[in-house]
């Protein structure tokens, strides 16, 4: 029974995954950011909370009357921090329950996340007596049936020496005390539940807490917009001697108080103890049968090894023991962490179909993010012995110089803080990480034996949010945090074999690195490079790369317009760049060729030169996407955006 309903859970969540990544794009896709989005939520809860608490005053008469204050006196700050506690913690109960829901339908609940989803259990009840508790302290008339209703139901319970619905018969059996202990304990209950949710994302590797930008700025939105047109309000003060009749229910927290009177206390109770107890029994209910031990899985070339928890998929075990496998979305939808199978059988587990296609799987192909091993295994993983001598650091860099290089590119150079180092190679690429968490990955545009300062090479994104704080807001002496290096893009120490270097806009940039640190060793062997652009404006270093032809005799520049202007001038090759190095070369079978530029560029050289007789491991590619891209395929060097 629990199968058929995840069954059925499943298909709706991967049609509604789809049309959410077709609005939103993967990246910021707000179902894969449920958790970091309850986060969110919370810090919006905790700020407006002890905002609202420096005014109210605890006391039976002074509740009511301190709330009505901050609600209507002081409504364009007051009143709109109330409303903004009042939505936001709606919104964490749904968000947490469409969490729960997903991680069930996907069933991510068992194995070493039993953990997460038992301490998640706990949060959800913390978070609605908090909630029921806050309802509490405005002393309306919702509250006084809050309070009767619920001191009736736990009446049910014959474990009081005397009812407690009798401490609300009349006006003077509520006493300001009272009032203490609720609001002490709506200040400390949710302290206990930030300490819940910091241990339940603790078991997950990389959990994101912080939503992307544009999320965190629409939640804000929604949120405000719901406080200034549809505000929070008391409705009216308790009146013990009276029954209310007209109330106006949170039905976020507040669904099962009807229930009250139209079922009984008993039969509530009931209900809820079943809810809770197969939420809890539901990592039992829902276990594979897989070894107790987990599985090792062990990476090739680039030899790692690690262990794969039971129910633990191979993206999350990697990165819990320090093996960087790439990544973005982590719902089976981007196809960044997609890899190859060598030995073993995973669990594919579920994923939008765009991602990874049967012809895929049927050639070894899994999304690691999603892939649960059922065996020890051998995954591809390709990390240079090199690379493991050149540590990946977290550096906050500041803007040293900004120059603008063409109209659409922009040459930064950054400057580490005193007495940090920064080693790479010539090649390889940072990533510069975003207040959201986002990442934007750029090469290293200069040389490793040059490396007093980082020199980036940033094009022009039409509505890139990076790109676009470069061009438009960016200044000398800003921060910019950055994590490197990173990347596979490393030239071969063959100088034996020519070089065609094939470079796409600003694909010019780990061009640009390996040249310099070659000119600088002496490097004897043939080197091309084969620049394509547009319009002449694109090639914005054209005259370093002819300074190079001039001093090196074994370098020739070959540039390429696609679509040169008539007051260009262009007298040169035109074309697409790659059908001008298949013009020159009819056999490719003595080169080795680095491509970087756009996916797409990639994409059509790559078989081209094959087909041309280029050996496949002579073929070096590194291409970039789009940021707004990425909901379709990976990048292995940088999007930059």
């Amino acid at each position: 029974m629990i199968r058929a309903v995840q069954t059925l859970a499943q298909k709706a969540l991967l049609r509604l995954d789809k049309l959410f990544n077709q609005l939103f794009g993967a990246e910021t896709n707000p179902l894969y950011q449920l958790g970091a989005i309850t986060y969110f939520l919370f810090c919006i809860i905790l700020a407006s909370g002890f905002y609202l608490y420096a005014f109210y005053r605890t006391g039976v008469k002074e509740a009511f009357d301190s709330v009505e204050a901050i609600t209507q006196a002081q409504w364009y700050l007051g009143g709109v921090m109330r409303s903004l506690h009042r939505y936001a913690s709606d919104g964490m109960v749904l968000t947490v329950l469409i969490h729960m829901a997903r991680n069930f339908a996907m069933n991510r609940l068992s194995g070493f996340r039993a953990f997460s989803w038992i301490t998640g259990i706990f949060a959800l009840l913390f978070l609605y007596i908090s909630g029921i508790n806050g309802y509490w302290l405005v002393w309306d008339r919702l509250a006084q049936f809050i309070a009767v209703a619920s001191t009736e139901w736990l009446d049910w319970f014959p474990i009081f020496s005397s009812p407690l619905v009798r401490n609300f018969l009349v006006q003077e059996s509520v006493n300001d005390r009272f009032f203490s202990l609720l609001s002490f304990a709506h200040l400390g209950i949710p302290l206990i539940m930030l300490a819940l949710v910091v241990v339940h994302t603790q078991r997950v590797s990389g959990a994101r807490t912080f939503p992307s930008r544009s999320l965190a700025i629409g939640w804000s939105v929604m949120l405000l917009g719901l406080a200034l047109f549809k505000p929070a309000v008391s409705q009216g003060r308790a009146d013990l001697g009276t029954v209310p009749a007209d109330l106006h229910l949170d039905w976020f927290f507040l669904p099962s108080y009807p229930l009250i009177y139209a079922w009984s206390p008993g039969h509530l109770w009931a209900l809820i103890g079943a809810v809770f107890v197969l939420l809890f029994l539901l990592p039992v209910l829902t276990r594979s049968p897989r070894r107790v031990e987990g599985f090792r899985v062990t990476t090739v070339p680039s030899v790692h090894a690690f262990a794969a928890k039971p129910g633990e998929t191979i993206l999350e075990a990697g990165l819990r023991q320090g093996v960087r496998l790439p990544y973005l979305c982590r719902d089976g939808a981007c196809g960044a962490c997609k890899g190859t199978v060598l030995q073993g059988t995973v669990d594919y587990g579920i994923y939008q179909p765009d991602a990874l296609t049967m012809a895929e799987r049927h050639a070894g192909r899994a999304l690691f993010c999603r892939a649960m091993p059922l065996s020890d295994l051998e995954i591809e993983y390709y990390e240079s012995e090199r690379q493991k001598r050149v540590p990946v650091r977290l550096l906050n860099c500041r803007v040293r110089a900004m120059r603008q290089l063409a109209p659409e590119v922009m040459r930064l150079s950054l400057e580490r803080p005193a007495g940090e180092s920064l080693d790479f190679f010539a090649g390889q690429y940072l990533d510069v990480l975003l207040q959201d968490g986002a990442r934007r990955s750029f090469s290293f545009a200069n040389a490793p034996h040059d490396n007093e300062f980082i020199e980036l090479h940033i094009r022009r994104i039409e509505g890139g949010r990076f790109t676009t704080h470069v061009f438009a807001n960016m200044q000398v002496g800003d921060e910019v945090r950055i994590e490197g290096p990173l990347g596979t893009f490393l030239e071969d120490d063959d100088p034996d074999v020519p070089t065609i270097f094939l470079a796409g806009a600003t694909g010019f940039a780990p061009v640009k690195s390996i040249l310099e640190h070659r000119f600088h060793i002496a490097w004897r062997g043939r080197m091309l490079l084969y620049w394509g652009v547009r319009v002449r404006a694109d090639l914005y270093m054209a005259e370093l790369a002819l300074a190079w032809q001039r001093e090196h005799p074994n370098f020739t520049f070959v540039p390429v317009l696609s679509a040169p202007l008539p007051q260009d001038q262009w007298q040169g090759r035109t074309g697409l760049v790659h059908e001008a190095v298949l013009a020159d070369f009819p056999d490719l079978s003595g080169y080795r060729v680095y491509a970087c530029g756009s996916m797409q560029m990639v994409q059509a050289a790559r078989p081209a030169f094959l087909a041309q007789g280029l050996p496949e491991g002579m073929c070096i590619s590194d291409a970039f996407l789009l940021a707004a891209q990425r909901d379709a395929r990976a990048s292995p060097a940088g999007a930059m955006s």
